[in-house]
This record gives structure tokens, sequence and C-alpha cells, in this order.
């Protein structure tokens, strides 16, 4: 027998118990999680945790599931409390019967740790001081074959997948940071000469017979993409496809944001790009891509990531908005741009072998990426495929789903009556799609318009906390003290050569950094843990900065 479940109640320890006996059973092993009146140096009066009850439940149980044919056991049990939990309250309990010890204290180890990384819950921290704050952690360490856990755990952190669901690039995040904006038109012209056209490409014709064939599209369709202008936000594994796809049906103008170079561990899904491309633009290699597609697109490229200042501005230039990133802090941006500029935006974003798609029409009374999702979850909350992997066809299918909606906006095809998050699983090929209620979310705090424009004046208040430095040496001879806060593979496998603290971002205190006497600036991957950091920090009376775009921005991160 096995059960995952979420309840507001307190949790009946005998009850679980009970259920769980089995006459085969010589093992037995429960977790519990409490909470704790302290977290991270900050006295805490109770806790809140929110969850997707449809999903965690699913998960929690294929969790469950897994546990049991890994390890062999007889029954698992899970309980997650959700609502408002006080000081002492139990906030998980875990138990596991099993044929002999070793096989429930493990399978009880490896449900723990997967709730904690797996599960759609968000924990709020309510502190003595009268704030709260929705909380990160570091990453538990996912060893399931290390001692057995303790019968009594400490203050409980799931970590969640939902809404991040990321595909990563080459580094563990990229920032929507705030940078001065660079914009080309690219056109055959102005390509480098090694991938000029020859007379024969410059009077190329594209040939649109297939698409002009359906019925819903025709000549008049192929005339609306022709006069159509999409924005792209990235131009990795979800942009790939999009970009081709789009192009290749003639959308008249493409514009494309990225910040990123090429590393060769995009490659393997993002298959627009080659060996011979590492080490340059993304945003370029993307245009070039095109101009061999279909010389008559125009492509319009912003090599620095959109901000608060500008994003409104620039959306207000194209009909629609794809965003294609692995960044939580691009998407919300992206979802406020829209709103604010009635822009339809098209939402996707993958983790490991599964998907989510949403399209944001940004009409009114009509719901928003925040009426599902009032607030993304801090960065340490998001699971990256850094550390759990990514099939390379999972980003490319999403990436396709994306390209389809966009077409569909484009030449008024028919659209579902609901207003739903589309949910793929690539691995037993089912989708399901989860109404989202306009009138709760956003509506209950003065509706999407509102709630973004609130969201965007903080964000462009919040960029205010970003330095920008092409070396860190530099940095250094202007007085700052370097604080590390990537975790410790990520630096050692590209270590900073200047002196510097080392604190990963989900361990970092005020504490620690007061008796340095001066500035710090905080460095992660890409500027995005960095800035969530430096936040946190301000708010306890530390002068810190966060290093705009991360160690990715550095003129040569090799010698810092």
């Amino acid at each position: 027998m096995n059960r995952f479940e979420l309840t507001a109640a307190p949790v009946d320890l005998a009850a679980q118990r009970e259920a769980l006996k089995h006459p085969g059973s010589g093992g037995f092993c429960a977790f519990e999680g409490w909470v704790r009146n302290n977290n991270e140096g900050r006295e805490v009066s109770g806790l809140e945790y929110e969850a997707y009850t449809e999903l965690a439940i699913a998960e929690g149980e294929r969790i469950l599931a897994e546990a049991t044919e890994r390890y062999g056991v007889l029954a698992a049990s899970a309980v997650h409390r959700v609502g408002n939990l006080a000081i002492g309250d139990l906030a998980v309990w875990i138990g596991v019967s099993a044929p002999h010890r070793d096989e429930a204290f493990r399978a009880c180890r490896y449900i723990i740790d997967e709730i904690k990384h797996r599960l759609p819950i968000w924990k709020k921290e309510h502190y003595l001081e009268g704030d709260h704050a929705w909380v990160a952690c570091s990453h538990t360490e996912r060893a399931h074959e290390l001692e057995p856990p303790h019968a009594h755990g400490h203050h409980h952190h799931p970590h969640t997948v939902v809404p991040a669901h990321p595909e990563k690039g080459a580094s563990p995040e990229k920032g929507a940071s705030v940078g001065a904006q660079c914009l080309h038109a690219v056109t055959r012209e102005s390509l480098d000469p090694s991938v000029r056209w020859g007379d024969e490409q410059k009077s190329f014709t594209p040939d649109y017979s297939r698409q002009v064939r359906l019925r819903e599209v025709g000549e008049g369709g192929q005339r609306k993409l022709a006069d159509a202008r999409v924005l792209v936000i990235g131009a990795g594994g979800l942009g790939v496809p999009v970009i081709s796809y789009l192009a290749g049906a003639g959308v008249g103008t493409l514009g494309i944001v990225d910040g990123d170079v090429l590393d060769a561990s995009n490659l393997h899904r993002q298959v627009m790009y080659d060996a011979r491309d590492i080490g340059q633009r993304k945003v370029d290699l993307a245009a070039r891509r095109v101009a061999r597609l279909n010389p008559s697109v125009e492509v319009v490229t912003y090599e620095q990531p959109l901000h608060a200042g500008d994003i409104a501005d620039v959306f207000t230039g194209y009909d629609l908005v794809v965003e294609c990133t692995d960044d939580l802090a691009s998407r919300y941006l992206a979802n406020d741009a829209a709103v604010l500029t009635s822009t339809p935006l098209v939402l996707a974003s993958v983790y490991q072998y599964e998907g989510q798609l949403q399209v944001v029409t940004a009409e009114p009374g009509e719901p928003c990426l925040r009426c599902l999702w009032p607030d993304p979850p801090a960065p340490a909350l998001a699971g990256s495929c850094v550390e759990s992997g990514v099939l390379g066809p999972v980003p490319g299918v999403l990436g396709t789903m994306q390209a389809m909606e966009a077409l569909k906006l484009l030449l008024g095809l028919p659209q579902p009556a609901d207003h739903a998050l589309q949910l793929v699983n690539l691995l037993d090929g089912t989708s399901q799609r989860l109404p989202i209620d306009a009138s709760r979310g956003c509506a209950l705090h003065g509706g999407c318009v509102a709630v973004a424009r609130r969201a965007l004046e903080r964000a462009h208040t919040e960029g205010e906390l970003e330095r920008h430095f092409d070396r860190l040496d530099a940095a250094v001879q202007s007085g700052y003290a370097i604080v590390d806060v990537r975790e410790p593979d990520e630096i050692d496998a590209a270590p900073l050569h200047v002196t510097s603290l080392r604190m990963p971002s989900g361990a970092i205190s005020a504490d620690t950094l007061r008796h340095l006497e001066r500035p710090v600036l905080l460095v992660c991957a890409s500027g995005r843990r960095s800035a969530h950091a430096t936040r946190l920090l301000r708010e306890q009376g530390v002068d810190a900065w966060s290093l705009a775009g991360g160690v990715a921005a550095l003129a040569d991160p090799a010698v810092s």
C-alpha cells in the first residue's frame, strides 16, 4: 500500500503506522520534519505551505512507487502539511515498512530527498519582526546509499520544479539582468563574408505552397505571416525550434534576444548549431541560420537580456512574444510586459522528460502566469538540467509546440475554449490540461494589469542592485570584497582567480559578511542567484551588490 497525502489537519501518527503494518515486515523506518523557530539566523514565528495539489499528489505517489520498486519495500506512505503551521508542528511524515531494516532505511531516505527536490510545494517563513518571505535552501545530498535518515528531522525545506521545469543551457542559470541593450537588424549584406549569399541565393523565392494549401491558411494567411512581427526571447533548446519553424513559415520579422555564447553542452539539444560554432554568440548564429533558411525574413537581434526598464517598449514593437529562456525571472518579466502592452505571449518550460505550455492572451479577464503562480520561487528552489539532466528532444518538442501556438495566434486558427496549463510527459506519452481560474489569482489583487504594473516597477527598482565589471580584478581594485555564491562543483569547474569568500547562496547570511567592513560583490554563474541573495542581504543592512550577468559576463573568466 503506497499513499501520498496533502493535508491541512494534524497528522494522525498512530493511524499512519497502523496502515503500514504487514505480516512480512521486519523493518520499519519513519521520518518526521518539524517546524523550528529559526532559519539562517532569523527567528521564525511560523510557516505557511502552498502546493499545486494535483501535480504534488501525482508526483508524490510516483516517488513512493519508485522507492517501492527500487528497494523492494512492502509499503510506503508520506503526508505533507499545507496551510499555516506553528513552531513545533509536524510538517512532513514519511513511513516505510520492508522485510529488512536496510531496505526501509534506504527507501525512506530516497523518498525524503525526492520529495524535497521534485514536489511543487512552496514554503513561506513568517518572522518575529513581522515580515515574511518565500525561502530557498541549499540542495540536499541525493546519495541514496548513505546512512539511514534520522528518526526525527529538522526544518523541512521542500524544493520544487513547478513552475520552473527549466531547460538549462551551459551555465546553471541565465539572468534577465539589467544591462545595456544591443539591437541589430540582420540582412544578407550584414553577414560575415563567409556566409554571404551567391547570386542564385539572393534571387531565392520561398515556396509556401504546402501550408498555403491549408484552407485555414491560404494566400490571406500567408500575407498575415509576412506582415507579422514576433519576438523570441532565448535562442537555446526551446528557442531553436521556435526560430526555425517561424522563419520557415515566413514570419516577416523575427526579433531574437539572447546574451549567451554557445557551449559544447548545448549541442545535444540545440541542433540549429554545430561544433564549429562553439564560443560564438547564439544570437548571431541564430540570425545567420534564419538568413540561410529564409532570406525573406528580417531579423532584429538583442545581444543583452531585456530588463524592466526597456522590456515594455520592446514588446510594443511586436505582435507576439515567445518566451524560450530557462530563467524564471525572465518568464515573469515577459508576462508582466505582455499584460501591460496587451501582447500575446507563449510560455514553455521543461524538466527532465516533462514540459509545460501556457498561452497568455493578454486580453482583459483572461488569466496570466501570475494568476497561476503569483510569485516565482527563489532561484535555489528551481531544479536545473545541470543537476537533473535533460534529453535533447524534450525541449525540441516543447519548442515546436510553442511555434505551433504562435502560428495559431498569428493566423487566427481555433483555440481551446478553456485557458489551461498544458502538461506533457514524454516518457508515457500523456498530456493533460489544468484549467486556470481567472477569477482567482490576480483578480483578487486588482487584476492582471495592476499586478503586472506593480511587479514591473518593483523589478525596475531591484535592477539597481547590480554592478557591471568585465574583470573581477577591477572590482577588487574598486574596493569590493568578492563573495562566490556558486556551489562547490561549479567553483571547481570554473574557479575565480581573485581572492574570494566561498559561500553557497542557500547558506549566505549577513552575520558572516558584516565583519568585512566594505561593500561585497556577490558572484554566481549568470547573476540570478547572486541578485536574489543581494536582495536578502540588503534587507539585513549589508552593503551588497550582484555582478551583472555573473561569471558568464566576464570578458575572460579564466583570468577573472
